[in-house]
């Protein structure tokens, strides 16, 4: 039985609510779909951003956001996190100024300047970022983290319309966030990881969504090696992850993964024959 650190509570009845509807028969019925709700950042006094999130874990999603974004580094001291749920308002302090706080400061900002700016910094960071040429991917791993994660109770496998990120060791996943955004989701996790002190050192990461730019831009900036996905990949995403040295695996589902790069990692130790089933079927997709 898998001992997770953090794993999605699909129970949760702030998570979801229920919609009636007419299916393909005629008859009404009524299901269950996740929430989405506007959640508001602050950095000590500066209004950064409005994220649209399920509403769970807000420091976490609040601080990994501001981490991979760069508008706080890693060394900066946090002094609190304090969220408003009526307001959806969260707030990071700081005990001074940020790097990034200054750099507004000092611009004239137009509705999209802030993200321009961020972005920006974020593509520099990453030309300087060296992944671990040392670190291994087991094909075992693969087959074992896809059947645990997708029986993993969680809104992804009920209520579909999600998406959710797993912190991984080997073969063992260890911290799951699920969110409307697999950006949020992988926010999550880095929030949490800076929030309880834990490093990123021989972890791993699986996402149930698309291999995007941006997944492969914060990976990399977590320096964290290999990520896997059930599901496909954008052109920039493969082009990001060669220029990294980033190891990455999408369309892995039951018997079948492919690697378009960083395949020097693979370690082929499972006969694909023997893999099994990764999992049910959901009432999603990955696509969704």
């Amino acid at each position: 039985m898998v001992e997770w650190l953090v794993r999605p509570d699909p129970d949760d009845p702030r998570l979801t609510e229920l919609v009636s509807g007419i299916d393909h028969t005629g008859a009404e019925v009524t299901s269950r779909v996740p929430t989405e709700r506007p959640l508001t950042l602050y950095l000590n006094g500066q209004e950064i951003v409005t994220m649209m999130t399920i509403g769970d874990r807000p420091d976490c999603l609040a601080v990994g956001y501001l981490l991979n974004q760069g508008m706080i580094a890693a060394s900066d001291e946090i002094t609190g996190v304090d969220y408003d749920d009526e307001l959806g308002v969260v707030v990071v302090r700081t005990p001074a100024r940020t790097v990034f706080e200054e750099k507004l400061r000092k611009r004239t900002l137009t509705s999209g300047c802030a993200q321009g700016t961020a972005f920006g910094d974020l593509l520099e960071r990453f030309d300087g970022v060296r992944l671990d040429p040392a670190a291994k991917l087991r094909t075992s791993w693969i087959y074992a983290l896809s059947r645990q994660i997708n029986t993993c109770p969680s809104l992804y496998l009920t209520a579909g319309a999600i998406h959710g990120c797993v912190l991984c060791e080997a073969d063992t996943p260890l911290v799951y966030m699920e969110d409307v955004g697999r950006h949020n989701a992988i926010d999550k996790i880095a929030g949490w990881l800076r929030l309880n002190g834990m490093s990123t050192d021989g972890k791993l990461f699986y996402t149930t969504g698309r291999l995007t730019s941006e997944m492969v831009i914060k990976t990399v900036q977590m320096r964290i090696p290999v990520l896997i996905s059930r599901s496909g990949f954008t052109a920039w995403g493969v082009q990001l992850a060669r220029q990294a040295g980033l190891t990455l695996i999408g369309r892995a589902k039951g018997k079948r993964f492919l690697c378009v790069a960083g395949a020097e990692r693979l370690v082929f130790d499972a006969d694909p024959r023997e893999a099994g089933p990764d999992g049910p079927d959901r009432k999603g997709t990955a696509e969704d």
